[in-house]
């Protein structure tokens, strides 16, 4: 989720009020859900449906090792162009300009027979051809787990302000960069598969670009390492996307889960777990973000994930985001059942706090944006938020930073 942008006063006001509300969740609504959920006849057409809508036609379908299976589709077919206002799109394969200061290999691009910089497990039994884009295929368990075929991929939450329809707590450690007009953001991020407590909760890392103020008038894209077991099914760390136009209430997914996003890339699948993670005190795995306007084409929004173009937003999918960001965010996410009245263990980015620093807390690196004058720049319009610093924190250094915490401790009761 994103957060609106506005002062750091404003902020302050916000948080304190977030400090003071305890909630008590009961145990009906929210984690243990039972996905052999009994559908009655209705909701069961409507799920043969969903399915029938969501995973389109395959040329060649590849069993991961995890149990995923990934469909590779023809391109021209991906779940995009359901939307009625890319009814008529035409694909573009990579943007029409790269953006100034961008430094990486433009010859590793989707044109290219390149492999990526990091593996799937689907990888191990197989690609997709040419011509078409890998998709994690939707089970009926899947739409099971959301409690109904139309809640499937969307978020159930609006603002900081407020829980979510199953009254879960979202908490964050995040960096905000706001008070320009921004074309785009660049990062790095090493990733961690964190625990999670409960079915019901999730971990994110990830970059959100927004625009608008209010809960009502809200735009993002974002991009980022998750686990989700309520989703996914498994507590595998895995790479998403998602969108929004009106806040999260009617439009937007995760991954290719409703249409809009277009993909282009045969190597990467959203929705698919990532490996392998990075390991406390030793190896970091990371990744590098690219999202930028293409606003020499078609205005519309690229996300590039190491090194490969991998597909894009059409701006016209958006109202707000159809011209510029108002603020880019980088940093972690957890949602809280608190149940038995207990803060949640489910751990945010390592599970360290950010002190512990270099190959034990989490980061996020090489910050940059583009600003309204197209340049290329550090952060400097930045403040942090961590809504609850003895659960989860983050320490600033400019273009740099560590996030991240263990949940439940015996300063975070």
């Amino acid at each position: 989720m994103a957060l609106p942008s506005g002062s750091e006063s404003r902020w302050s006001r916000v948080l304190k009020m977030t400090f003071c509300l305890f909630f008590l969740i009961p145990m009906s609504s929210v984690g243990n859900r039972n996905t052999n959920t009994i559908f009655n006849k209705k909701q069961k057409l409507e799920v043969q449906q969903q399915l029938k809508r969501l995973n389109k036609p395959a040329l060649k379908s590849i069993e991961s090792p995890d149990g995923d299976i990934i469909d590779c589709v023809d391109i021209n077919k991906q779940p995009a162009f359901d939307h009625p206002l890319l009814k008529n799109h035409t694909i573009q394969m990579r943007p029409s300009s790269y953006p100034k200061g961008f430094s990486f290999d433009e010859s590793n691009s989707v044109s290219s027979n390149s492999e990526p910089k990091f593996t799937q497990p689907w990888h191990l039994n197989g690609r997709c051809p040419e011509g078409t884009i890998p998709i994690r295929r939707t089970k009926e368990e899947d739409l099971l787990r959301a409690g109904s075929a139309a809640n499937y991929g969307r978020k159930k939450h609006h603002s900081i302000l407020s829980t979510d329809n199953a009254g879960i707590i979202h908490e964050y450690a995040i960096l905000i960069e706001e008070g320009d007009k921004y074309y785009g953001t660049m990062a790095e991020m090493n990733f961690w598969n964190p625990h999670t407590q409960e079915t019901g909760e999730m971990s994110v890392s990830q970059f959100w670009i927004a625009a608008g103020e209010t809960d009502q008038d809200l735009d993002t894209i974002e991009a980022g390492a998750i686990v989700y077991v309520d989703h996914y099914g498994d507590s595998q760390t895995r790479l998403f996307t998602y969108w929004t136009d009106d806040s999260y209430r009617t439009t937007g997914c995760y991954n290719l889960d409703c249409p809009g996003f277009v993909q282009v890339d045969n190597h990467i699948a959203a929705g698919a777990a990532v490996t392998p993670y990075s390991t406390y005190g030793g190896t970091q795995r990371a990744l590098k973000f690219y999202v930028y306007k293409d606003t020499d084409g078609n205005g519309d929004w690229w996300l590039r994930i190491a090194e490969r173009d991998f597909g894009y937003w059409p701006s016209s999918i958006f109202s707000l985001l159809s011209n510029s960001a108002s603020s880019v965010q980088w940093g972690g996410e957890v949602t809280n059942l608190k149940q038995d009245g207990q803060h949640t263990t489910t751990q945010m980015g390592s599970g360290h706090f950010p002190e512990e620093g270099p190959r034990k807390a989490s980061f996020f690196g090489n910050l940059n944006v583009i600003d309204g004058l197209q340049i290329l720049r550090g952060p400097r319009n930045s403040h942090t938020i961590a809504t609850y610093p003895n659960c989860y924190n983050i320490i600033n250094y400019g273009d740099f930073f560590y996030y991240g915490g263990p949940g439940r401790n015996a300063n975070c009761p």
